[in-house]
Parts: C-alpha cells; sequence; structure tokens
C-alpha cells in the first residue's frame, strides 16, 4: 500500500522572492512553480504576500496580483506605512512577515511540508516553532550571490535549504516567453480582491505567466 501523500503548503515573501530571482539573473513564472510543488504531494495553499502603498491609483504589480489570485494562489497585502526619518527623509516601510507567520501557525496542525520562499531571518523563529509541530521546513532562497541572500540563522534551521539557482529550470522563466511590454499591461482580468495601489517593493508585471 502506498503512503499517504504530503500536506504541503508555500509561502512566498513576493519581495524577497522577486529580489531574490533577479540577482540570480532570471524571472519566476509561477504556474510553472505551483505545478512543480503540486506535484511533491498535495499542495493544500500556495501564499503570495506583498505589500502595497496607497497613494497611487495604478500598480504596475497589479496585473501580477491578479493572475496570481485567479489561477491557484493566494494573495494576502497589506498598506505599507509612510514615515519620516530623522533627517526629514520621507521614508516607505512595510513587510508581511506577521501575516505570513500568523496563517503558517493556524495551518501547521494539517500540514506534513511547509515551503518557505524567503531568506529574512526573522522567519528562524517561525520555523522552529513549526518545526516543533512536527512539520518539515524546507526554506528556498540562494547562497550563489554576493552576499548570500539568506540568513545564516534561517538556513540553518530549516530541515532542508533549498537554492533557487538549482531551481531555476523547473520554476525561471524561458526568456522567449516573455511577451512585449505593451502586451503585459494590457491584462484583463478583475481587480485584486485585497488590494487596490501600488508595491514599494515593485515586483513588476513582467513576472505574469
Amino acid at each position: 500500500m502506498s503512503s499517504r501523500a504530503s500536506n504541503i503548503a508555500l509561502f512566498i515573501d513576493g519581495a524577497n522572492l522577486h529580489a531574490t530571482a533577479r540577482t540570480l539573473g532570471f524571472d519566476i513564472d509561477y504556474k510553472r512553480l505551483l505545478k512543480e510543488f503540486q506535484s511533491r504531494g498535495t499542495l493544500l495553499r500556495a501564499f503570495y504576500y506583498s505589500v502595497l502603498a496607497e497613494d497611487q491609483e495604478f500598480s504596475s504589480i497589479r496585473p501580477l496580483l491578479d493572475w496570481l489570485d485567479y489561477n491557484g494562489y493566494t494573495v494576502v497585502t497589506k498598506p505599507s506605512k509612510e514615515f519620516v526619518d530623522t533627517s526629514g527623509r520621507r521614508r516607505v516601510k512595510g513587510n508581511m512577515n506577521i501575516e505570513l507567520a500568523v496563517q503558517a501557525m493556524e495551518l501547521a496542525g494539517g500540514l506534513d511540508e511547509m515551503i518557505l520562499f524567503s531568506g529574512d531571518g526573522d522567519f528562524r523563529s517561525l520555523v522552529e516553532a513549526v518545526q516543533r509541530r512536527g512539520v518539515r521546513v524546507t526554506v528556498v532562497s540562494t547562497l550563489a550571490s554576493q552576499p548570500a541572500m539568506v540568513a545564516d540563522g534561517l538556513r540553518r534551521q530549516a530541515d532542508v535549504f533549498a537554492d533557487l539557482l538549482e531551481l531555476r529550470a523547473r520554476v525561471g522563466r524561458d526568456p522567449s516567453d516573455r511577451p512585449p511590454a505593451r502586451e503585459r499591461g494590457e491584462v484583463r482580468s478583475p481587480p485584486v480582491r485585497r488590494a487596490t495601489a501600488v508595491s514599494p517593493c515593485a515586483e513588476p508585471d513582467e513576472l505574469i505567466p
């Protein structure tokens, strides 16, 4: 009798994954990424997290979020916060670490494996907590860049570290498949249900599958 397929969930730190892929010189094909992990077990959920700014009507990332939202991903967004630093300069900050951590802990009881697409060292404590619930954690980032995109503590805490460079052949976009820029801007899908603004992290629309 064959063993039960593992229950898997993906947690994608959108800005971090985008920066890592760009550092390695390729774009993520999110359709291929989803298929890759669907082939590894029962994929219960694929979360994509992105911070958005509220003060602009058009977002260059919106077409990507639209596509993800209607093609198997759960898009989670929140507005960024603007502040003035001690030098009087306007700054924008925001991350989705709390949202990602809360949802990971909520799902942990039904998971066998968590796939975390981020190199952010702040997630080390989350990984440790999820592991205490019996969940195997794979961290996807890279050591191939200088400096490495993954925090050493996070990499060591994970049960498995997967270098994004080694996954390129399975989840990367073929450059010949990228549509012209004008075509990429003509996405006709419905608007994202959870946000209506622009990303300060600028995960661009060119990543649309």
